[in-house]
């Protein structure tokens, strides 16, 4: 996607060493779960920047892991190497109602343009860019990083506990 961007946190040793320790599906899910908690402010700017008519684009603003067939079409492919990681998305999605189909239009706007469809012919003066997920992203991306390791450690240390309890270690 031409307007995602991508992080690579360093100086994390400790952490994925813990990471390590944990089962595939147990790490999957501490990676997946703190990355949720620590986009969850990125994802409420947006929906309060969002220009609200009937609220459906602001309602529509989501932490998701998938893409429709258009946006996956233009994701890069994660490498052999990155397989294994996980990749979530803020933004407005398509799957809750109309809401989310026409956010890029709003956050980029549209040119003037001849209408098709029910209004075939009309001219449609185009309409200024409102933008909301990219004054979000400017304001969270860092917040969103800085947030990541505590969450992270507690995500480990909770998965750590509920593996001792079913196996029997802890009183």
């Amino acid at each position: 996607m031409a307007n995602s961007s991508r992080m690579n946190i360093q100086g994390l040793a400790d952490l994925e060493k813990a990471l390590d320790n944990l089962s595939k599906s147990v790490n999957r899910s501490v990676l997946r779960k703190s990355l949720r908690k620590a986009a969850g402010p990125m994802r409420d700017m947006a929906k309060s920047l969002a220009p609200v008519d009937d609220g459906e684009l602001r309602d529509s603003v989501i932490i998701g892991g998938l893409l429709n067939k258009s946006q996956k079409s233009k994701h890069r492919k994660l490498t052999a190497d990155e397989r294994s990681s996980i990749e979530l998305f803020v933004g407005p999605s398509y799957k809750l109602g109309a809401g989310g189909r026409h956010g890029h239009l709003v956050e980029f706007g549209t040119e003037p343009h001849i209408v098709g469809g029910v209004f075939a012919g009309a001219q449609h003066p185009g309409t200024a860019p409102q933008p909301f997920m990219r004054p979000a992203f400017d304001a969270e991306a860092r917040p969103t990083v800085d947030r990541l390791a505590p969450l992270l450690w507690a995500e480990i240390e909770a998965a750590i506990k509920r593996q001792a309890k079913r196996n029997g270690w802890e009183a």
